[in-house]
């Protein structure tokens, strides 16, 4: 028996994507061909995955704050990925906070690239993440350059079509946290094991289950993160 319930088409009509949000979803997917490629340009992929970086080891501090970690230092490499050195928090939680984290992040990005208003406030979050990145890494010249020219392309597509350029490049950021989310997850714990990953830590201190099982767990709430980032900016930002 079909039970077609008005709560349930009303979800399907908040759901179902206008003319400006089918422009959107199209741009999405053309930016997750454009970053596979760009992560396999020279150069171009360090400039990526820095940026996406960036957001991992800030979700680590963030974390390791609100559990009353005392933050030492973040460091941002090119070659090596990040670190953030911290003493004290609660490592259930910090540990995770990373990839759960940036995604989260990169969720929320998405979602507010389907509207101009919401990619201003994004972008002034996002404002408030560089300030501290810079004060925890103030040592780290690449971290400055990175930050400091990032600020700059927001500055300049805040003006440029009335915010419109902006809103996709909030929306590239989003889309590009996700993925690398997707992809460093997969590549460090599910295909393979590596001794120094977040999850692999977050297994021997915890002693439930290894490595690869929760990065499927991880894995399975970082794609969560990004259909709901889609799903909320088709519902909440319909005109």
């Amino acid at each position: 028996m079909i039970i077609n319930h008005p709560l349930s088409r009303d979800f399907v009509t908040r759901v179902t994507p206008n003319d400006t949000q089918r422009t959107t979803l199209i741009v999405a997917g053309v930016y997750i061909i454009v970053i596979g490629i760009l992560w396999h340009v020279p150069y171009l992929n360090k400039l990526s995955e820095l940026l996406t970086v960036g957001f991992h080891e800030m979700s680590h501090a963030f974390m390791g704050v609100l559990t009353c970690a005392k933050i030492h230092s973040i460091e941002l490499d090119p070659d090596e990925g990040g670190a953030t050195s911290m003493s004290g928090g609660i490592p259930w939680l910090t540990l995770p906070a990373g990839y759960l984290g940036s995604s989260f992040i990169g969720a929320c990005l998405i979602a507010c690239g389907f509207n101009t208003n919401a990619s201003k406030v994004a972008s002034l979050v996002l404002a408030v993440f560089f300030v501290f990145t810079l004060w925890w890494a103030r040592r780290n010249l690449l971290t400055w350059v990175l930050i400091l020219g990032m600020s700059g392309l927001i500055v300049l597509f805040w003006f440029v079509g009335e915010g419109i350029a902006l809103r996709y490049l909030v929306l590239f950021i989003g889309v590009m946290s996700c993925m690398y989310v997707l992809w460093d997850v997969i590549d460090d714990t599910i295909a393979r094991k590596v001794n120094t990953s977040d999850a692999s830590a977050f297994a021997r201190h915890c002693g439930c289950f290894p490595a690869q099982v929760w990065g499927v767990i991880w894995l399975i709430i970082a794609f969560a993160f990004f259909a709901g980032g889609v799903i909320v900016g088709l519902v909440a930002f319909k005109v």
